[in-house]
């Protein structure tokens, strides 16, 4: 499996042009939240997957991550579409650098499951420590819209084994609301899904890439969320 820590301090670009391939989450965060004026955090940013389609609606945006390169593409992406409206900053999910009760909406997207792991010692803390670093920041009436996944190469939810206790924590301890939907990645050929899907995924799915002839991937993600 590609060291993802790696790939997100180095080689950005590359992970870009991977998620570029996916639709548009702006629809489901709307029916949870419209996002029209609101503050937004976007934790776990990346290069802004999430972050470049709020901006354009939102009063301001911060976006956080804990790696620098991957900001940089983001805030490329918002100067190029002459936005004013955002700061990015790295940060620690645990440990989130900013005020309380400062943010209407916070988004993460992909993300925390790197710290609720269980192969991860102290999962169950980072993810409380997580949660509790949301709330804190959250105003009265906020929401946190969480997405993560559910199996990629799957036409239906096939949650990994070694996340399923964090997806179950968050429904069961955290009282979040969850749903399903469809991320699939449609790739322009089929030399570059197999590229990409090495690069990311590794050589079973690029394997089964190349076998199938699958130029669309089918992926599936998981939406929590939870208003204060």
């Amino acid at each position: 499996m590609p060291d993802h820590d790696h790939i997100y301090q180095q080689e950005a670009a590359n992970y870009h042009e991977l998620i570029s391939k996916q639709p548009d989450l702006t629809v489901f965060i709307e029916e949870i939240r419209p996002i029209s004026g609101l503050d937004i955090v976007d934790i776990g940013a990346g290069t802004g997957r999430l972050t470049t389609v709020l901006a354009p609606k939102a009063k301001s945006i911060v976006a956080l991550d804990a790696s620098e390169a991957m900001l940089e593409i983001t805030a490329e992406r918002l100067r190029q579409a002459d936005l004013t409206n955002w700061t990015t900053q790295v940060s620690d999910h645990r440990k989130l650098p900013l005020a309380d009760q400062s943010a209407d909406l916070i988004v993460a997207g992909w993300t925390i499951c790197y710290l609720g792991s269980t192969n991860v010692n102290n999962w169950e803390q980072n993810i409380s420590e997580v949660i509790g670093e949301i709330k804190r920041v959250l105003r009265p009436n906020g929401t946190v819209i969480i997405f993560e996944t559910l199996g990629t190469c799957f036409e239906s939810p096939n949650a990994p084994d070694f996340l399923q206790q964090y997806y179950s924590a968050l429904v069961d301890t955290y009282g979040f609301s969850h749903r399903w939907i469809r991320t699939d990645y449609e790739f322009d050929s089929i030399q570059q899904a197999e590229r990409l899907t090495r690069f990311f995924f590794g050589d079973e799915v690029a394997d089964r890439v190349i076998e199938q002839n699958l130029v669309r991937l089918p992926e599936c993600a998981g939406v929590w969320w939870l208003e204060l």
